[in-house]
This record gives structure tokens, C-alpha cells and sequence, in this order.
């Protein structure tokens, strides 16, 4: 069906969380909703605070833009505006538009009587963005743990964290998040590819169903998790892939504070060497 078409079939009344009715309104083909306004509000006021910072100096290159936390020494205390008081003010401009954003696609998948796999997977990317924000900072006891906003100032701060426990990728979590990230690309390019060469075929031939492509993979790899179990396994890995990158995070510094090399001393240590 048409996209307008499909557009009066789902635009219905209901499914809201906050405001009933009132709140129940779209502007053009998107809806809006309670938790629409309020991810606007917090986007746009964060986005001007950003600006504001960049203001104070000392560059407008974007690439070189950045809203530092408070230093060290503030601890988990309020800090002027321009010494991370921004920072605060943003991160919690942030969290507020990611939530409200969540919010608003439960209020959507209500309203189209689906699943809430949508929302509950970006849940997980909130969770890996509060971890490192606050969180961990919350353990270590001072704000000046999180991040910066900025483009060169954030990559100096992944870089730094991680040679401040020597060889980062010796971190077991991390070891688990990349191979779930790989694997998770590898499953959906599998299937991706798939997808591509049956609904593409040599011209002349005709499209693919789905029981040639199961056929394939029992050929291939001797099993097929079938067409629904692959995007449950894709949302699983990927999730899972999330999932250790807040622990193998939020585990260096509040948990481990020496370089990650060290920790696998047990594994040298086992009975099995002597």
C-alpha cells in the first residue's frame, strides 16, 4: 500500500502515555505526542547550551568544540557554568531527550498495536550513553569521569581511558562486546546477502521464496534459524553487544584500577602449569 494510505490506517486516536487526547497530535506524517514535545525541548535547549559554550571560546571549528566536564576536583558538586556546569545541564538535556524519544515510541508501537521491541532496544543504547555519563562517574565519585562533547575532544578521552589501563582490548568485557559486535554483522550480512540473491535473481529466473533460502542454509551451514528467528537473533546479539560495552566500561576504574594485562596473571596461575 502507498505510504499516504498507510499513514490513515495507523493515524489513530489512543495508545497515548501522558495527556490523553491532548497531547494525541501530529505535525504532518509525524506523530508527536507528550514525549515528543519534551525531546524537543530538551534537543533544542542542550543544542543551544552547546552553543553557548562554544561561545565562550576558544574556537568555533566544529571539529575542535568541546563542553569538558568538571574537573576532579568538584567531585559529584554543582560547578559553575563555565568550569562543567554546562556539561551537567547538557548531560541532563540529554538524558531527558533520549528518554522522551523512548517514551514516544512506546506511545507509537501502543498506537500501532505492535511489540515494544523498538523502544526496548534503544533503551539499550540510553543505558550504554547513562553508564558512561553517570554511572560510572557515580562510582568514582567525581563528574570529571565522563566524557566530553565534542568531536576530537571526545576521541582524545576514548584513547586516554584506555591506555590508563595499558592494553584496553585485554578487558574481558571488551572482548565480548567486540565479538558480539562482529558476529552481530556477520549474522544480518549473511542474511542481508540472502535476502539480496533471492529477491534479485538472474534475470529470466524467478524470485525466491522463503523455503529456497531455508534450504540454502541447511545446505550451507546444515541449519536454518528460519526468516523470524534471524532478526530475533540479530536483536540479541546486537543487545548483548551493547550490554558488555557499558560492563566493560563501567568495570575499569570502579572495579579495576591496573592495567588489564595484569588481570589475566590467574590464568598463569592455574594448577594445570605447575
Amino acid at each position: 500500500m502507498s505510504m499516504l494510505s498507510f499513514e490513515r490506517k495507523y493515524r489513530v486516536r489512543g495508545g497515548t502515555l501522558v495527556g490523553g487526547d491532548l497531547f494525541d497530535f501530529w505535525v504532518g506524517p509525524f506523530f508527536v505526542g507528550f514525549f515528543g514535545v519534551t525531546a524537543v525541548f530538551f534537543a533544542a535547549l542542550g543544542t543551544l547550551l552547546i552553543l553557548y559554550g562554544a561561545s565562550l571560546g576558544p574556537t568555533w571549528n566544529p571539529w575542535r568544540i568541546s563542553i569538558a566536564p568538571p574537573d576532579l576536583s568538584y567531585g559529584l558538586a554543582l560547578a559553575p557554568l563555565a568550569e562543567g556546569g554546562l556539561w551537567q545541564i547538557i548531560t541532563v538535556c540529554a538524558i531527558g531527550a533520549f528518554v522522551s524519544w523512548a517514551l514516544r515510541e512506546v506511545e507509537i508501537a501502543r498506537k500501532l498495536g505492535m511489540g515494544l521491541h523498538v523502544p526496548f532496544a534503544f533503551s539499550f543504547a540510553i543505558l550504554a550513553y547513562v553508564t558512561l555519563e553517570v554511572f560510572r562517574p557515580l562510582l568514582l565519585g567525581a563528574w570529571g569521569h565522563g566524557f566530553p562533547y565534542g568531536i576530537f575532544s571526545h576521541l582524545d578521552w576514548v584513547s586516554n581511558t584506555g591506555y590508563q589501563y595499558l592494553h584496553f582490548h585485554y578487558n574481558p568485557a571488551h572482548m565480548i562486546a567486540v565479538s558480539l559486535f562482529f558476529t552481530t554483522t556477520f549474522a544480518l550480512a549473511l542474511h542481508g546477502s540472502l535476502i539480496l540473491s533471492a529477491a534479485n535473481p538472474v534475470p529470466g529466473t524467478a524470485v525466491l521464496t522463503p523455503e529456497h533460502e531455508n534450504a540454502y542454509f541447511r545446505d550451507f551451514i546444515g541449519y536454518s534459524i528460519g526468516t523470524l528467528g534471524i532478526h530475533r537473533l540479530g536483536l540479541f546479539l546486537a543487545l548483548s553487544a551493547v550490554f558488555f560495552s557499558a560492563v566493560c566500561i563501567i568495570i575499569s576504574g570502579p572495579l579495576w584500577t591496573r592495567g588489564w594485562p595484569e588481570y589475566w596473571t590467574w590464568w598463569l596461575d592455574l594448577p594445570i602449569w605447575r
